[in-house]
């Protein structure tokens, strides 16, 4: 029998602050209907690519559940496979959990619904598109930043706006106000980050009136409001005495907070720990990173790491440790996650004196090569279906002709229904998840089952064509659409996803295992 944790006992685990992972092995969208705060989405059919980043730790005790679809025992077998020793199923799936606890809509629902709790706790200023509307036609001495990702602000923004993601505000704003006068509005696209950026430069210190635009470019749609499209321009790198002054201001607020320092030598001994798991991640801008950064450390953007955690760290409990070169970002960032409860760590004065590197490498399950075959080969086959098993966006931008979307977790009866009588050919962005799924595929059907090695990546790089028509061999329900990106999103989806984020906090007091404590203003 396989070993098995109730409800309350992993919610025990979270209110003592234990370690543990709770991993949803469906695909994103039905995760996004309904899931336990801290639960993070992999799905089966992705676990071999995805579960070793979350959780690096072999021997933590990691929890799997489903809603009835039968994914958990597979997700057992292929989790122990890649050498994890402690894992457990939750005992009666998510419906037994929700007779325990609150569940949860949405995506990064832990992160949105503690920005909630900050504008709840602070009072966080904020002001509605009409209002703002108003200030952008009359207001000269007037900034607007943009607490997204670039790639979002360039798709959409407001009306004066400029890209300064979340973790870059404080590191960057002060070159962008000629004096204390100056107004300052900080927008996303729904609530979160548009609070959470607002907040810290509040905390920092800034002497000038910040307000966030309440509802992000949501509220500025539901207005009837134009939005800019294709903007490029972006907050430039602070000068040296801008720098000095955002330091002073964002070491003083981390030392408010609470938040530890350590060197190398000390990250050195938890790397050593193997008690406990951690994770090492470096929040300036990407195109930093690229150019050089502390081995073993990941990329996570301080904005977006606050805003997703769960895109970086799966562990509740577990050590986190945080890097930037200037003294700025890592500790704004710091600051928000220690007062979600993360067990959060500034590396400072880091020399290389002592090896950062990780002492593990990355598990891999044991697969054959010999079902592979080359582009060359599969233009050989004949007849073959080939099955995409990329997530849905990436399918419908351009894939192998003729290839057919499948569902992950659902291979094995999406097979059944593949057209043709020939081979069939896994594929995937790069061939790992189409290789790690050969085994499901087979089970499906009785045809020869091949995946093709280095995927769809290797199909272009031989210099041939992918095309757009898409064939659905199962619902694209792989990726929720989220309300708050891109530009076609409908009205009433924008609107429930506000009425939404607005009842969080009532849903996590009803919960009671955020471990979230909201520092109030510096004395």
């Amino acid at each position: 029998m396989p070993t098995t944790i109730t409800p309350r006992e992993l919610r025990r685990h979270w209110i003592e602050g234990r370690e543990i992972a709770l991993i949803d092995v469906r695909e994103e969208g039905p995760y996004a209907e309904s899931h336990p705060l801290w639960a993070v989405s992999i799905p089966v059919s992705e676990l071999e690519e995805r579960l070793w980043p979350l959780v690096p730790r072999l021997s933590v005790p990691v929890v799997v559940y489903d809603n009835g679809e039968g994914y958990v025992d597979r997700a057992l077998m292929r989790i122990a496979s890649l050498g994890y020793e402690d894992v457990r199923i939750l005992e009666g799936g998510l419906q037994a959990y929700a007779r325990a606890g609150e569940v949860y809509r949405d995506v990064n629902s832990a992160c949105k619904a503690f920005g909630e709790l900050v504008e709840a706790i602070r009072h966080t200023p904020s002001l509605p598109a009409s209002e703002i509307k108003k200030l952008l036609d009359t207001e000269e001495d007037l900034v607007v930043l943009d607490a997204r990702r670039y790639e979002e602000f360039n798709t959409m923004s407001i009306p004066r706006g400029r890209s300064c993601p979340g973790g870059e505000l404080v590191y960057r704003i002060r070159d962008l106000v000629p004096s204390p006068n100056t107004q300052i509005i900080v927008n996303c696209a729904g609530r979160t980050r548009s609070i959470v950026g607002t907040q810290s430069l509040i905390n920092s210190g800034l002497p000038n009136k910040v307000m966030a635009l309440r509802n992000g470019t949501i509220g500025w749609t539901l207005e009837g409001l134009d939005l800019d499209r294709g903007m490029a321009e972006r907050a430039p790198k602070p000068s040296e005495d801008a720098l000095q002054e955002a330091r002073r201001s964002a070491s003083k607020w981390a030392r408010h907070v609470g938040v530890p320092v350590i060197n190398d030598k000390q990250l050195a001994t938890f790397r050593d720990d193997l008690t406990r798991t951690l994770y090492t991640l470096d929040v300036r801008d990407p195109e930093e990173y690229k150019n050089g950064h502390p081995a073993g450390f990941v990329s996570a953007p301080g904005g977006q790491l606050v805003q997703a955690t769960d895109e970086w760290v799966a562990v509740r409990g577990s050590r986190i440790v945080l890097y930037d070169d200037d003294g700025v970002r890592a500790r704004m960032s710091a600051s928000w996650l220690y007062q979600m409860g993360w067990d959060v760590f500034l590396l400072d004065e880091y020399h290389g004196a002592h090896d950062p590197s990780p002492k593990t490498t990355p598990p891999t399950a044991e697969l054959s090569s010999s079902s592979a075959i080359t582009v060359s080969e599969l233009h050989t086959l004949g007849n073959a279906t080939i099955i995409d098993l990329a997530r849905s966006p990436i399918y419908r931008k351009g894939h192998i002709p003729g290839a057919c979307f499948a569902s992950g977790p659902e291979l094995a009866r999406d097979c059944k229904a593949a057209p043709g009588q020939g081979a069939i050919v896994l594929t995937s962005a790069d061939g790992k998840i189409a290789e790690g799924n050969l085994a499901d595929a087979r089970t499906g059907t009785s045809q020869d089952v091949f995946w093709l090695a280095g995927g769809t990546s290797a199909w272009s790089e031989a210099g041939l064509p992918l095309e757009t028509e898409c064939r659905w061999l199962s619902d694209p329900i792989d990726v929720y659409k989220r309300p708050y990106e891109g530009t076609d999103n409908a009205r009433e989806n924008m609107q429930a996803y506000i009425d939404w984020e607005l009842q969080l906090v009532a849903q996590l007091a009803n919960d009671g295992v955020s471990g979230f404590h909201v520092a109030r203003a510096a004395a």
